[in-house]
């Protein structure tokens, strides 16, 4: 019993450098605490601008992960289970959004799909649609920087899972897809989780990509971030109750997403 507690006990150094780490995260939101304006806070977060970007970031961070769910598991499961030429390229293509500067996606995003841009103005001439400055613009440029977070925790998760599952669940007359639905997925249902939760808190915390993309617009194309952006150069005590509220609301979704489901972390 004495041995255990030793070997659990931390050297004085690793609780020092912890402690410093701890408190890179931990001073920040201290200052944000300290000039919150407390007794207008009410009446900041309720103001039509909070309200209208509120709504939007909702709705773009809820549907990128959405989309990301419906396409980004299979592309897990086919870079974790299929042998393909240029499969390292394409795995290197995916989980690039997660170190390019998202300026620089938005950028592309914008040649790319853009009134005049590559795929963009086709797509503009055949249907009218444009992409760029409106909620589907904020969706796309979300999901562009979001999912790559739910593609590399769902194929780790793959890769680490135990084939001899499926096999004995295709020798009792499982097919393909049952065998998909009914043991792989449900086996891998924490990382599933894990991934769609930090998949939605990048993209409700985006910002470089959605405003080169989708624009500034109030009531359009303004989440959060952008707004915090606008009233840091007009009104600081908004910027402060909004960063408030995006860390409030971040903070309670992890925690409680932790508790319930986020077990392989």
């Amino acid at each position: 019993m004495t041995n255990r507690r030793v070997i659990r006990r931390p050297p004085a150094l690793v609780l020092l450098l912890g402690a410093v780490g701890l408190a890179l995260f931990v001073v920040p939101l201290a200052g944000l605490l300290w000039r919150t304006p407390w007794s207008d806070l009410p009446t900041l977060i309720t103001s039509s601008m909070v309200t209208d970007a509120l709504g939007i970031s909702l709705v773009a961070s809820v549907s990128a992960t959405v989309f990301s769910a419906l396409v980004g598991v299979p592309l897990a499961w086919l870079l974790a289970r299929v042998e393909f030429p240029g499969r390292r390229l394409v795995r290197g293509l995916v989980l690039l959004p997660l170190v390019l500067p998202p300026v620089v996606g938005g950028a592309a995003l914008l040649f790319a799909l853009g009134r005049r841009g590559m795929v963009g103005e086709p797509l503009y001439e055949q249907t009218g649609l444009v992409l760029p400055f409106s909620i589907w613009g904020v969706i796309l440029a979300t999901t562009f920087v979001a999912m790559p977070f739910l593609v590399i925790t769902v194929e780790g998760a793959l890769r680490n899972f135990d084939e001899r599952y499926e096999s004995a669940a295709a020798s009792l007359g499982a097919g393909r897809w049952t065998v998909l639905r009914r043991v792989t997925l449900p086996m891998i249902g924490p990382s599933v989780m894990a991934g769609l939760t930090l998949t939605w808190a990048r993209a409700f915390g985006e910002f470089g990509a959605t405003i080169t993309f989708a624009g500034n617009l109030p009531g359009r194309t303004q989440t959060l971030p952008l707004a915090v952006f606008v009233a840091l150069e007009s009104d600081r005590a908004v910027a402060v109750a909004i960063s408030l509220l995006m860390v409030v609301v971040s903070l309670a979704v992890l925690i409680a997403l932790r508790e319930r489901w986020w077990k392989v972390l």
